[in-house]
């Protein structure tokens, strides 16, 4: 019973903020009259879902969710594993600890903050590339907020530089738990930093690389609203590129108006994202009986 005292404030957490709402799915089969209420107003069925796939955001939204995501889980696996190396390689404790300090104080700065960082970096008239680093190479200015194709490589860079923090940190703590005697006797061996990196520092951590990226891909469906949203400014000439389902539904709510269409993308954003997690839990379940095996 004290345990279950304990859970209750988690359960209602749970309870209010995540399982109430889904009773608003009903929404999306509707067409919805604010004057008669919601329970009221008429069924339309899977009229909204229809509409919905039979515009070009669909296929947009879908594209730049899936998309974006692996890009983001490859790069960010691939260089936190890096920096993780290098900072084992570091034997000072203090520069360790400073250098970690300052690759996590990214993830803790607000997107709203950061999107005005990145504004004084790409501001036409006071932006640092356009007044200093592209007079220096010989180039024009460019109008950043104006020019889609540069914002995949942007988004990309800022995901990168505010969330490698965490993810380096993680798979650190499992590198520095690796038992100093394997590189000893791998030196005795002869074997090289590279060998060193590649024979032994990667396969012990790969156990925690499958986990991170397991549940990485369970979150594929769903974007981080601040980097798509507050980053880009919200400029409509860069929707083709920025626009994700997470920010598709928002406009659709807070400019269009449109309840029930954006009720429609976020159950078909909620239905998918929840195939992917039952997925990845079984994945994560299997792998993990193969190594309790080992």
């Amino acid at each position: 019973m004290p345990l279950f005292i304990m859970m209750l404030p988690g359960l209602l957490y749970f309870l209010i903020n995540n399982y109430l709402p889904m009773l608003g799915m009903v929404i999306a089969f509707k067409e919805i009259n604010f004057t008669v209420g919601i329970i009221e107003s008429d069924w339309v069925g899977f009229k909204n879902f229809e509409y919905l796939f039979s515009t070009k955001d669909a296929w947009i939204i879908t594209r730049n969710t899936i998309l974006y995501n692996v890009v983001f889980i490859i790069l960010t696996m691939s260089i936190s594993i890096g920096i993780a190396i290098l900072l084992n390689e570091i034997k000072n404790k203090i520069f360790v600890q400073f250098y970690q300090s300052i690759i996590l104080l990214p993830h803790l700065i607000s997107f709203v903050i950061i999107s005005y960082l990145v504004y004084s970096a790409l501001s036409l008239d006071t932006g640092f590339m356009n007044n200093t680093v592209l007079p220096a190479i010989g180039e024009d200015r460019v109008s950043w907020y104006m020019e889609p194709q540069y914002w995949p490589y942007i988004l990309t860079s800022v995901h990168l530089w505010k969330g490698i923090g965490f993810s380096t940190l993680i798979y650190f703590a499992a590198v520095i738990g690796i038992s100093e005697e394997y590189y000893e006797a791998a030196k005795l061996d002869g074997a090289s930093k590279f060998k060193q990196i590649f024979k032994i520092t990667i396969p012990l951590i790969t156990p925690v690389i499958i986990l991170l990226t397991l549940l990485a891909i369970g979150r594929i469906f769903y974007a981080d609203f601040g980097l798509f949203y507050q980053v880009p400014m919200n400029s409509g000439m860069l929707f083709d590129t920025t626009n994700v389902i997470d920010t598709y539904v928002f406009r659709g709510l807070l400019g269009l108006g449109d309840v029930s269409m954006a009720t429609a993308a976020g159950v078909y954003q909620s239905i998918v994202g929840f195939i992917l997690v039952l997925t990845a839990n079984f994945i994560i379940r299997r792998v993990s009986k193969e190594n309790a095996l080992f």
